[in-house]
């Protein structure tokens, strides 16, 4: 499958995400008091309902919803208060012009966010819960599996590979066939190398530069680098909200290498990256 035909995913609610060539922009909402970028920025619903309405008008197609921190070194949080913090935040935003993504590793928030009106699951466990495949298959909505080397509190201690590329491949040929097995139309599915979860920056450069690669999983491919680590190592900027230049040229090469989804903090910029990229190469 190629990004050069008009094709869709189709999402819970009826909702499809049309796909014609041109990555659709992700915009993250962290409902969390930790992550790594704005944590504590958005816990107040009115502020998080504010923010992803700015970046829906800046021209995110997606907002992804997100209550539990998956940073480096994150704690875990319970499903309930993990359905606490995105719930009102998804309920809030029906009717919006976008895409409601529920960013979530637990089948009980997954289900709850649908029923609030999310359309997709973005799990970076890739059905580590086993109930998830049957979620995303029972509501019908997108699932995106990811992947990730280890856990969240563990995931950057001593990652190794022997061929990044090719493992992270081989990891969600599995996902995805483990989804398909449980009764999750293929055409739902999304995949995500996992930029940062359990990598070097030598991993997460190999991934950005053959993300072709992935193209022979048949699925549509989202990148998420939006301000990460390796992009401070590489530039020498720690902080996370001064990473936005390099975080669009991940964004520049990821459009040129055709990828169909863009999970970014800086919704705009990004638009205006892959307007630009898109024009060039006509």
């Amino acid at each position: 499958m190629t990004n050069d035909t008009l094709r869709s995913v189709p999402l819970a609610h009826d909702a499809h995400l049309a796909l014609d060539g041109a990555p659709r922009v992700m915009g993250i909402l962290n409902v969390t008091p930790d992550s790594f970028s704005d944590g504590g920025r958005f816990v107040d619903v009115d502020r998080a309902v504010a923010h992803a309405r700015a970046m829906v008008d800046a021209g995110a197609a997606l907002i992804d919803v997100g209550g539990e921190s998956t940073r480096p070194g994150a704690a875990a949080v319970d499903a309930e208060t993990e359905r606490a913090r995105v719930l009102p935040v998804i309920e809030r935003l029906r009717g919006v012009d976008a895409l409601i993504s529920i960013d979530t590793s637990k089948a009980a928030v997954a289900r709850a966010a649908i029923v609030a009106g999310a359309h997709l699951i973005n799990d970076v466990t890739a059905l580590g819960d086993p109930e998830m495949a049957a979620t995303a298959a029972s509501t019908g909505a997108g699932l995106v599996l990811m992947h990730m080397q280890g856990e969240p509190r563990t995931m950057q201690n001593d990652p190794r590979y022997d061929d990044v590329v090719r493992d992270v491949r081989a990891h969600l040929a599995v996902r995805i066939e483990r989804a398909e097995a449980a009764g999750v139309d293929p055409q739902r599915i999304v995949v995500d190398p996992g930029i940062g979860f359990g990598k070097r920056l030598h991993h997460n450069l190999a991934l950005i530069a053959r993300i072709g690669d992935l193209r022979t999983l048949g699925r549509p491919i989202l990148l998420g680098a939006s301000r990460k680590s390796f992009l401070g190592e590489i530039t020498g900027v720690a902080a996370a909200d001064e990473r936005v230049a390099a975080s669009l040229a991940i964004a520049a090469i990821a459009t040129a290498s055709g990828v169909d989804i863009l999970r970014v903090h800086d919704v705009r910029e990004t638009v205006h990256v892959v307007q630009t990229v898109m024009a060039v190469n006509g």
